[in-house]
C-alpha cells in the first residue's frame, strides 16, 4: 500500500476526491498538488497530459524518475524518507492543543507558505483531522493528516512560526495527530525531506522509522528542451 501511497489513496479512501481515470489520478489542485499514475506506460501518461492543464504541476512520489515524455519536465525534486510509526501512544498534556478547520484556513495558509511544510493549499484541511496551538489568538503551530487509504493515514503539515520554535509544538501536536490515527486503528506514516535531518531525528524520537527512500518530483506540463 505505501509503495504507492498516493495512487491507492485516491483509489479507495480518497476516491471522493480523485481526478482522472484508471492510468492517471490527482487531488483537485486547490486540494494538493499529490498526482499519481498506474504505472510507467505511454497509455498513463497520456492520460496524465490530458488531466493535467499547461504550466500545471503535479507532484509525484516515486524510486527513480522514469523517461518522460516531452510534454513534461521536472520542476524540482526532493529526496524524501518515508517514515511509519512503531511506538506506544502514551497519555499527554493538551497544552493548548486546538482542532482547526475551514474558519482557519487563511491563518493555516499563511503558516504553511511561511514554514513551507510541503504543498498546502485552501482547502487541504478537507483531507483529515487539523490541530493548532494559538498564542494570544494567533495560530503559531500546527499538524494534521493529509493522506488516507486502508489501514494507514499520513502525518503532514507539521510546522512552527519561526518565533516559537523550541517550545515543544510540533512534538505535542505530531503526538496528538498520532493518538487519533492509532485510536481509529490505523498506523501513523509521514514523508519527510532526507535532508532534514533535525526533522528525523525527532520522528525517530517519538516512534517513526524509516521505511523507505523516495523522491518527490515536481512535474510541470511543457514541452522541454
Amino acid at each position: 500500500m505505501l509503495d504507492q501511497c498516493i495512487w491507492n489513496a485516491l483509489s479507495t479512501r480518497h476516491a471522493c476526491f480523485a481526478e482522472g481515470d484508471e492510468l492517471a489520478k490527482r487531488y483537485p489542485p486547490e486540494v494538493t498538488a499529490l498526482t499519481a499514475v498506474r504505472d510507467f506506460s505511454p497509455e498513463s501518461f497520456a492520460s496524465l497530459g490530458r488531466l493535467m492543464a499547461p504550466k500545471e504541476i503535479g507532484i509525484f512520489f516515486w524510486d527513480a524518475l522514469p523517461a518522460l515524455p516531452a510534454e513534461f519536465c521536472v520542476f524540482r525534486d526532493v529526496p524524501l524518507a518515508q517514515m511509519v510509526w512503531s511506538g506506544t501512544v502514551e497519555p499527554v498534556e493538551n497544552g493548548g492543543v486546538e482542532r482547526i478547520g475551514i474558519a482557519d484556513v487563511d491563518e493555516m495558509v499563511a503558516l504553511t507558505e511561511l514554514t513551507k511544510p510541503g504543498p498546502f493549499g485552501r482547502r487541504t484541511h478537507e483531507l483529515g483531522t487539523y490541530l493548532g496551538i494559538r498564542d494570544a489568538g494567533r495560530l503559531v503551530a500546527m499538524a494534521g493528516e493529509r493522506q488516507r487509504l486502508p489501514g494507514f493515514t499520513e502525518v503532514s503539515a507539521v510546522c512552527t512560526h519561526p518565533d516559537f520554535q523550541g517550545r515543544g509544538f510540533a512534538r505535542l501536536l505530531i503526538l496528538a495527530v498520532v493518538r487519533g490515527i492509532v485510536e481509529r486503528g490505523e498506523t501513523p506514516f509521514l514523508h519527510v525531506a532526507q535532508a532534514n535531518t533535525r526533522a528525523i531525528r525527532v520522528y525517530e524520537e517519538l516512534g517513526f522509522k524509516t521505511r523507505v527512500l523516495q523522491t518527490a518530483f515536481a512535474l510541470r506540463r511543457e514541452i522541454c528542451d
